[in-house]
């Protein structure tokens, strides 16, 4: 018996001639929270309105619950959907935004009293039962808008960029609160964003899309530190991408060149001798050594430090190597430890733990 509390098959939908998803296949489990994540345009959000009945598909298919509701009106899915804008009625207080649904269900009063303050205090806003909207915080809005929501009892929820306005701080709150709320209450989450942080950081798995395909599905650890393409690579955090060539395999060890300088590679994936590949390496899975503390140089690559950026905890450093090719390093600072106390035009070296870097196949 399946998990999936949604089923997408085949799903297709062009605007205007312009085909902007292009034959989705996609399971989504019970209780879990996933993302849809991908740079504007790359039809994330066409994909929830799908899911949600605001749109119709080309074709394909999508079941929840076990039912077919490719052709079934909005109401009749048993999903509901926060909205980035909120879309609270101003003149309603907080509470009668949250009783709409259920009024609008003919509900009896004393359980639409009971449901809406359980609402609100799973929410924390059962003190502000009174106020309107505009009395409200962007957060405190937000919360509303969730609770209106679930109050319904769906059996998914879907959160259409509900944090892009909100500022920094606040952002970060709601990122906790959201993902405890959907612990708490059980409901499958299904959230758009374009914020990789955002999607990394509250996700159970990940759905990168990228011009109407899914480009890659799984855990944040594995979009991140196992990117299936290139693309996905690029869009996931900061990454440094080398042009490798293989000069030589001996059993799991790749000799290679990279910047005109032989190295030595994991071979994860069964290349070939010869075969033109990509070398991927995160910022921070990169280790600069100051001249005067290494002897054996024969697994690394010689640069000048361009930048140096203090973040509190961490430096973020720009290298220049010997072909003017600039890549980054990320390291923890100490205010103990001189060697982090880079200069603009200090030689360095540069390596990486063998096996740490991410091997592709070349994109011709």
């Amino acid at each position: 018996m399946t998990n999936s509390i949604i089923q997408i098959r085949n799903l297709c939908q062009s605007y205007h001639g312009q085909e902007v998803l292009h034959n989705i296949d996609l399971d989504i489990e019970r209780g879990e929270f996933i993302t849809l994540l991908g740079p504007s345009g790359c039809g994330k959000t066409t994909l929830l309105r799908l899911i949600s009945g605001l749109e119709s598909p080309d074709s394909g298919e999508i079941i929840i619950n076990g039912h077919d509701v490719t052709q079934v009106s909005p109401q009749e899915r048993f999903v509901n959907t926060v909205f980035q804008s909120f879309a609270l009625f101003p003149h309603m207080n907080v509470y009668d935004n949250v009783a709409f649904g259920l009024r609008c269900q003919h509900v009896a009063k004393d359980e639409i009293n009971e449901r809406v303050i359980a609402a609100l205090e799973m929410v924390k806003l059962e003190k502000f039962i009174h106020r309107k909207p505009n009395q409200l915080s962007g957060g405190q809005q937000q919360r509303v808008a969730i609770a209106r929501a679930v109050i319904n009892k769906p059996l998914v929820l879907l959160l259409d960029e509900p944090l892009s306005a909100l500022d920094y701080r606040l952002r970060k709150n709601m990122q906790m609160e959201l993902k405890a709320l959907q612990r708490q209450l059980g409901i499958t989450f299904v959230f758009v964003t374009h914020d990789q942080e955002e999607a990394l950081s509250m996700s159970d798995r990940v759905a990168v899309i990228q011009e109407g395909n899914i480009e890659q599905l799984g855990t944040p650890r594995e979009v991140y530190e196992e990117p299936n393409t290139l693309a996905v690579a690029k869009f996931i955090g900061e990454v440094n991408i080398f042009d490798t060539e293989i000069i030589e395999i001996n059993n799991d060890d790749l000799t290679v060149n990279i910047e005109g300088r032989t190295l030595t590679l994991k071979n994860h994936k069964g290349f070939r001798a010869d075969q033109k590949i990509y070398t991927l390496l995160r910022p921070e899975d990169i280790k600069v050594w100051d001249e005067s503390e290494v002897t054996d140089t024969s697994n690394m690559l010689p640069a000048v430090i361009e930048e140096v950026i203090y973040k509190g905890s961490l430096v973020d450093l720009s290298i220049r190597l010997p072909s003017d090719r600039i890549i980054y390093a990320t390291e923890f600072f100490n205010e103990d430890d001189d060697t982090l106390n880079y200069v603009h035009g200090e030689k360095v070296w540069v390596e990486w733990y063998p096996g740490w870097e991410v091997i592709l196949p070349h994109e011709d």
